[in-house]
């Protein structure tokens, strides 16, 4: 019998390839490890990726390793259209990895660039699952390709797997060791081998991970805290940037490597991408938004009625800024949860009503001052649609206000967030964009007011998005 034994889920025939992208920036991918003998952790990984379904929501993968066999099975869609009842029983094992995906580097919906990626090596099976994106990835391809490597997606996540592969070593610690001296960019990783689950974050920290503890001599790595709730986990700790952790048979071994000289979470994750009841570096992530929400009052404040929050994402934002403003908070905007949940695309006419789909107005707003807040303007083609949904209602007066500054300039650590062409704080000025979009006034938060309220006063944090100071060298051409 081969050691690794493989399905893939066929491309829903309803599945659109051409993926709408809304005015968000998007996570690359969520990430998760489970080590637990004795218990289901197919089962335990799928709902572990339910929870970071926001995280991705183009693919998903799961992969685990019973007595040496490794199973995989990845597909294109959400996790709930992936999976089922009869491929869960097949994937069987005490270890297992899962990935929910969103692309930047790669093609959009292409199944080769589906993860985890698995193929065999002189030291077993390896999986590997990987959130964020190398920057010197066309170097690290040339010499893979000069060295006969084959490779068969547009994926830097391939390219981490032929090079823990091909690594120096005679142990899977040792590999990854070798791997990380030349790796540069954002990598938080979940692979697994016939006996361990390793889980690695880059030198930088860009992309969250955590540890966290299962009934009895159980242990997960997930990107967000909330994924352990959901599977009956318990938060342990953040794995530290340039840290190496290994689950097996001894419990958690765990190991630093030379960090990089500057830590650089991604600032954006508090913003936007985790979800509001994780921890990231010891604060609760809605606790966090609260607070930029009141900083944002603080320098835009404006006379209105009532302040309303874009849902769901600027939900603790608008909260905020409703508290320190001492105006009453309420939902101006209700948000159809399931549209984004189907890969149907609507016809012409449909898809002309844009956000129609997505939003419906309260009927109660005639003749209301709104402030409405949102936790980031990236393009900026929802904003303009939402705006003239809440005036369509009878608001007379809408004043926007956005929890983050301006983003004038591209991600290269894992993020889609549009080129530098397409951003519209990049090409027009506050004023302009006020105007493009219809509101009575428009304010951004400082990026002065972003760092005072979360941890390490932003010094520890990625805020290239924002700056245009990037911590690691980046090839600009590419956006």
């Amino acid at each position: 019998m081969s050691d690794i034994q493989r399905s893939h889920a066929s491309c829903p025939p309803e599945y659109d390839r051409q993926v709408q992208r809304d005015d968000k920036a998007r996570e690359a991918c969520g990430v998760c490890g489970i080590y637990a003998p004795g218990l289901d952790v197919a089962r335990l990984t799928f709902f572990a990726l339910y929870a970071l379904q926001h995280r991705g929501q183009e693919t998903a993968g799961i992969c685990t390793v019973d007595r040496g066999v490794a199973h995989l099975h990845k597909g294109l869609g959400l996790v709930s259209q992936v999976f089922n009842e009869d491929i869960l029983q097949v994937l069987r094992g005490n270890l297992s990895i899962g990935h929910n995906r969103y692309s930047t580097t790669g093609s959009s919906v292409q199944l080769t660039n589906a993860q985890p990626y698995l193929i065999e090596t002189a030291l077993g099976p390896l999986g590997i699952a990987h959130n964020g994106n190398l920057t010197n990835t066309a170097q690290l391809r040339r010499d893979l390709l000069q060295r006969g490597v084959g490779l068969t997606s547009s994926s830097d996540s391939e390219i981490i797997t032929q090079m823990l592969a091909g690594a120096e070593g005679d142990t899977w610690d040792a590999r990854i060791i070798d791997f990380m001296k030349s790796a540069q960019g954002a990598y938080s990783l979940t692979i697994l081998t016939r006996d361990a689950i390793y889980a690695v974050r880059d030198g930088s920290g860009f992309r969250p991970l955590c540890l966290g503890r299962l009934n009895g001599s159980g242990w997960a790595v997930v990107s967000e805290s909330c994924a352990l709730g959901t599977i009956a986990g318990t938060f342990e700790r953040e794995i530290r940037p340039g840290e190496i952790v290994r689950l097996d048979e001894n419990g958690v071994t765990s190991w630093q490597t030379e960090p990089a000289p500057r830590a650089a979470m991604c600032i954006f994750e508090y913003v936007y991408f985790a979800r509001p009841d994780s921890i990231l570096e010891g604060r609760s992530v809605h606790w966090v938004r609260r607070k930029m929400g009141a900083r944002l009052a603080q320098e835009h404040p404006v006379d209105a009625d009532m302040v309303v929050g874009v849902p769901d994402s600027a939900t603790a934002h608008a909260i905020g800024y409703a508290n320190e403003a001492r105006l009453p908070y309420g939902e101006g905007l209700i948000k159809n949860r399931y549209i984004g949940r189907t890969f149907i695309q609507p016809d012409d006419r449909l898809r002309q009503l844009g956000v129609a789909l997505k939003y419906n107005p309260l009927p109660d707003l005639e003749g209301m001052k709104i402030i409405l807040v949102d936790d980031s303007i990236v393009r900026g083609t929802t904003s303009g649609p939402i705006v003239a949904l809440l005036r369509q209602a009878g608001a007379r007066e809408i004043h926007m206000r956005v929890a983050s500054p301006p983003i004038r300039h591209p991600c290269f650590m894992g993020v889609d967030m549009a080129s530098q062409t397409e951003l519209i704080a990049a090409r027009m000025t506050t004023e302009e964009i006020a105007a493009h979009i219809n509101v009575d006034s428009l304010g951004f938060l400082s990026l002065e007011g972003l760092q005072s309220v979360v941890p390490f006063e932003g010094e520890a944090h990625c805020q290239a998005c924002f700056s245009g100071d990037y911590p690691v060298a980046v090839d600009r051409d590419v956006a």
